[in-house]
């Protein structure tokens, strides 16, 4: 009897990242810095692979766990090079990933125009369910992604896993700022930083976001 294949969620968390900065209305996304984005999708593509079981972190490096692909065609070649190169550290692969994730976000758009999750009209992407759900893994039915985080933040309930890595993602990149009021982020600050803790591979891609921003931000500044 052949091995049953392994499900994969119909919503990733590049999908999910990608579906955070979509507006409610008027099909645009929010404005975020290109490098906050673009490291934004490299870490939740290393965080989805660490969610599979694919890879670990330790305080100097990223490892990896098991090669076998997970059938996820935005994350497998991330895991195919982790695969195949010398051990690395989480930054190393951080930079690595955002190289392609232009690529990355445009087949993530394409996949949930291919799933009906969104549809695409004149270059705009309109959500298609009015309800703002869409299926997820074993057939449960999930929240879109921003009504999900704000629930979480605006309780003191113990979050989804995933839940805590998509809110390290945001917070790591900024995304808060764009979809939050300065009133809103203030009071939910503290909340956001007690749930960001949770997550320990999550913290360490969130380091190594930082670390980047700020070596860019140095060179940036070193020739003006």
């Amino acid at each position: 009897m052949a091995e049953p294949t392994e499900r994969v969620p119909m919503v990733g968390l590049v999908e999910e990242i990608t579906l955070l900065l979509l507006r409610d209305e008027g099909g645009s996304f929010v404005r975020v810095p290109t490098v906050s984005l673009r490291y934004s999708t490299a870490g939740a593509v290393l965080m989805e692979l660490a969610d599979a079981n694919r890879i670990d972190t330790d305080l100097q490096h990223l490892f990896l766990v098991d090669a076998t692909p997970t059938g996820d065609a935005l994350v497998d070649p991330t895991l195919a090079e982790i695969a195949a190169a010398e051990r690395q550290s989480t930054r190393y692969w951080i930079e690595r990933t955002a190289e392609r994730a232009d690529d990355i976000r445009k087949r993530a758009l394409a996949s949930l125009v291919a799933r009906g999750i969104l549809t695409e009209q004149d270059e705009r992407f309109l959500w298609v369910f009015k309800t703002r759900r869409y299926s997820a893994t074993e057939g449960q039915v999930r929240q879109e992604a921003k009504l999900r985080l704000m629930a979480v933040l605006l309780s003191d309930d113990i979050p989804d896993p995933r839940d805590v890595m998509l809110i390290c993602l945001a917070d790591a990149c900024g995304i808060f700022r764009a979809l939050l009021s300065g009133r809103e982020l203030a009071e939910l600050t503290p909340r956001i930083e007690q749930v960001t803790r949770l997550d320990l591979i999550g913290q360490s891609v969130m380091r190594a976001i930082d670390d980047v921003r700020t070596a860019v931000a140095a060179a940036t500044a070193g020739h003006l």
